[in-house]
């Protein structure tokens, strides 16, 4: 403790008292004693709350443990076990019907649909790139996917193919004749795109072989700029921009007859930086990394220099976009999504700071930090003064009021309006979900948004019906009636809340970033299933799934959805387990090398590395998106069979083993990559065969744990 600061009697690391008196305080109203007085004042409130309902996780999970071994899974007394949960307090009473309060809240969140990305803040280009994403290029996008096929003269070759390049053009033209058709004609068939004044409004008219005609409805065209030569025309539809660039001396210009040269759309409408699930912040050197980044994106300051395609690159955040309206007056767009902050949840602790000695919850530390980053924002982000935090990873609705508990005592340390710092309700643990109406009920004057996510709410499953019997497999759960019943009563509750108009109702990440064909097809269920956003794993994802939000009017799925019966508890808890013998050794065998491969794949770079998020190949060589809860249901699902006796310890260990070389051979072009083969004993290689060993043991099946006592472990080493 000799290296600590005292601070209001905290002991607190040098550098995150560097950063907040240095950095994060200058500029605001807040001094250091008031900071520093208030932080400690709000740690010995809630430390021991904080202890508390960590202990009756376990409590509740140690009954349900003993229900199971005494009576098998859930299906064979559905209504003893529903009761159970009530006599135990895991279910609580519903609360009568309302509408949440929220207010101040951005038209991102309360009246426009469209993407949502999810990036680590500790990566400035990343970050940078996703707050720079609320406006891609529809050509780019489908130019570099394959939306557009790949095979035949659609190849897109290392140079510029023209066959491609028509086909996109193709593509863009049939979006603009669904979203902005003309009164007459077609897109594709535009020869000239003008704006002519009639009186002291302007019109939107386009040159056909037909003759001129104009937008089917006129009161899409929303605005312009540049000039006749190189111009803009802004389009609106579903509330959502389009903006046709009309530059006839590019290469794409002199291609089409107009001369239009891209079809800019506007897409992720808001952006989660995330301090969680993404990221690898073990101690207080990482976390004032991720502090520094996020208050950076808050300043507008954040910039970062790299190296691409030979060429150094200086990335900064984008300017609005400024045009004219139909009137001639002003028109100015925001030129970068709305930022989103994930806080850790209520699990970890940190050493940053000791409160009597000992590591205060990491929670605890993120919520006062991230908000005080946040006074920085003098409108350039929320309009309104909203501070957005997304908490993940809460248990029912007791865990949801003790963040709002926090978020007060933060108001009242760095002097903010009472709810001024809003809560995204992340459905993802099984007694949220149980407890949805209740949760959300308990934020009702804060709550902004509320999500869905298969994988950490999988994973929860998984781990909370460990002593019911042998999980299916992870691609058989999917098409489960319990997934089907937690999607729609998250939706559903949402809008029975008043949502509607008001707040977001989310959903979860598309986690194959090179498949954006599948991702076209599939993830337009969201929404039409009412949900108003959606996680995507690029800016080029949000680009294409902006295209939903163009055809599908979510207000009036909503509309449709509103008086539509809530799936019952019944459904929510009908996970099935496998029947004997149902899978043969090879299927098994093939299963268990799957989870393997992933659980190395990820945890190898998040401890050598500190990489916290990335596209790790699957043992097929399809790259996913990784982070903690595509872990978390890979080793719960290893720990149960484990559990079960589908497998062996030995067996175990020895297809990690196996895994281990497949790894090492994916990661054969990384330079500072360390292979695992040569070395059981590895720190990473030990870390990923624990979470799968010991996944049964592990607070809620949370990674966690285990992954930063590893780096923490790299970390020292490699400082030696």
């Amino acid at each position: 403790m000799s290296d600590y600061l005292t601070k209001s009697g905290l002991s607190v690391h040098p550098l995150l008292v560097d950063f907040v008196e240095r950095e994060a305080l200058p500029g605001t109203s807040v001094s250091a004693e008031q900071f520093w007085s208030g932080f400690a004042a709000l740690l010995a409130e809630h430390v021991p709350t904080n202890a508390k309902l960590l202990a009756k996780r376990d409590e509740l999970q140690g009954k349900i443990d003993d229900w199971h071994r005494q009576n098998g899974p859930v299906g064979n007394n559905p209504a003893g076990y529903e009761a159970f949960l009530r006599e135990i307090g895991y279910l609580v009473d519903e609360p009568g019907d309302f509408s949440i309060e929220t207010e101040g809240l951005d038209p991102e969140i309360s009246s426009l649909c469209g993407p949502q990305l999810v990036v680590p803040v500790s990566n400035a280009r990343y970050a940078l790139n996703a707050a720079n994403a609320r406006w891609g290029s529809l050509y780019d996008a489908l130019y570099g996917t394959d939306v557009i096929p790949r095979d035949g003269d659609l190849a897109p070759g290392k140079g510029y193919n023209p066959a491609r390049g028509a086909a996109v053009v193709a593509r863009a033209a049939q979006f603009l004749d669904e979203s902005f058709p003309l009164a007459a004609g077609s897109h594709a068939d535009v020869t000239g795109y003008h704006v002519i004044k009639e009186g002291d409004t302007r019109l939107f008219v386009v040159d056909t072989a037909a003759g001129r005609t104009g937008l089917r409805d006129p009161s899409q065209f929303v605005g312009y700029g540049g000039s006749e030569s190189a111009g803009e025309l802004v389009l609106r539809h579903n509330g959502l921009h389009v903006v046709l660039v009309i530059v006839p001396d590019t290469e794409i210009g002199k291609t089409h007859a107009a001369g239009l040269s891209d079809v800019v759309v506007e897409a992720a409408l808001t952006t989660i930086q995330d301090c969680e699930d993404s990221v690898a912040a073990v101690d207080a050197e990482d976390k004032v990394g991720v502090y520094r980044n996020w208050l950076g994106l808050m300043t507008g300051t954040l910039q970062d220099t790299f190296e691409k395609g030979g060429q150094t690159v200086t990335r900064k955040l984008k300017a609005d976009r400024t045009y004219k309206d139909i009137h001639g007056q002003p028109l100015v767009l925001k030129g970068r999504s709305l930022l989103l902050v994930r806080n850790v949840g209520h699990l970890m602790t940190t050493d940053a700071v000791l409160l009597n000695g000992k590591p205060v919850g990491e929670g605890l530390m993120d919520a006062a930090v991230t908000a005080l980053c946040a006074l920085h924002d003098k409108g350039g982000n929320a309009r309104h003064g909203a501070i957005y935090v997304v908490k993940p990873k809460m248990h029912g609705p007791e865990e949801v009021t003790f963040a709002c508990a926090i978020f007060a005592s933060v108001e009242k340390l760095l002097g903010l309006a009472e709810n001024t710092i809003k809560i995204g309700i992340m459905d993802e643990e099984r007694r949220t979900s149980a407890n949805l109406k209740a949760a959300i009920y308990a934020a009702r004057a804060r709550v902004f948004f509320i999500n869905t996510g298969f994988l950490d709410r999988t994973g929860d499953e998984i781990h909370t019906s460990m002593e019911a019997g042998a999980v299916l497999r992870k691609d058989a759960i999917k098409s489960e009636r319990w997934i089907a019943s937690y999607e729609d009563r998250n939706v559903l509750i949402g809008l029975a809340a008043g949502f509607s108009g008001k707040a977001q109702i989310g959903k979860g990440m598309w986690a194959r970033p090179d498949d954006m064909a599948a991702m076209m097809d599939a993830k337009i269920g969201h929404p039409k299933s009412g949900a108003n956003t959606a996680w995507v794993p690029s800016p080029t994802a949000a680009t294409l799934h902006a295209l939903h939000y163009h055809q599908v009017d979510v207000f009036g799925a909503q509309r449709r959805r509103h008086n539509e019966a809530t799936p019952g508890l019944d459904a929510l808890f009908s996970m099935p387990v496998l029947a004997p013998f149902a899978l043969s050794r090879e299927e098994i065998t093939r299963e268990l090398e799957n989870n393997a491969q992933g659980i190395l794949g990820y945890v190898v770079r998040w401890v050598q590395q500190g990489v916290g998020c990335s596209k790790v190949p699957d043992i097929n060589n399809v790259g996913l998106m990784e982070d903690r809860a595509t872990c978390r249901i890979s080793s719960q699902a290893v720990a149960n069979w484990l559990r079960h006796g589908l497998v062996s310890r030995d067996e175990v260990t020895s297809v990690f083993e196996r895994m281990a070389k497949v790894v090492d051979e994916q990661n054969a072009g990384d330079p500072i990559y360390r292979p695992m083969s040569e070395n059981y004993h590895s720190v990473a290689f030990t870390a990923a065969l624990d979470l799968a060993l010991h996944g049964a043991d592990q607070p809620s099946g949370y990674t966690e744990p285990l992954l930063h006592a590893a780096r923490r472990k790299v970390k020292a080493r490699d400082r030696k």
